[in-house]
């Protein structure tokens, strides 16, 4: 009895002040909220509240918020968690974005490349075995282009 179960959803985390603020959030609004799709913020929020801790479901303290952000409204400050904040991503979710990166870091570089011995442009397949070999990581939180750019570089 009075519990509430979080499911489908996000947790956006935000350090501030020494301190970790978390909003749950639904995953498919959050990417809409940030486009600017998605207007209301209650829609966004799955519990209208502030935590040190959502999965635990700690709460932060009236003091808590008034110390680090000079107020207690917990709309202006669950705004400011969703356009500051870092989205916690599943496993899957990360593999599934970076195995798209990689095809499209691989596209840019086969656009712009191609073989000095017979003219021939590289192909996609070509690009992305090379990668592999090569042992190239790529990170989520950088342009596609420029991480292109400095493989063509390698």
């Amino acid at each position: 009895v009075g519990k509430i179960k979080l499911t489908n959803v996000a947790i956006i985390r935000y350090d501030y002040k020494g301190k970790r603020f978390e909003i749950a959030c639904y995953k498919n609004k959050i990417v809409n909220w940030r486009n600017g799709i998605e207007k209301d913020i209650d829609e966004v929020l799955q519990i209208p509240s502030i935590f040190l801790n959502a999965s635990k479901g700690v709460t932060a303290s009236n003091e808590d918020l008034m110390e680090c952000f000079g107020t207690t409204d917990t709309t202006e400050i669950s705004k400011m968690i969703m356009e500051k904040g870092v989205e916690q991503i599943s496993g899957k979710e990360r593999e599934h974005q970076l195995q798209a990166m990689n095809q499209e870091v691989a596209t840019i570089i086969a656009e712009m490349c191609y073989n000095p011995v017979t003219d021939a442009p590289f192909t996609v397949g070509m690009i992305q075995r090379a990668m592999k070999d090569s042992h190239i990581s790529l990170h989520l939180n950088q342009n596609v282009k420029k991480q292109a750019l400095e493989i063509i570089t390698i």
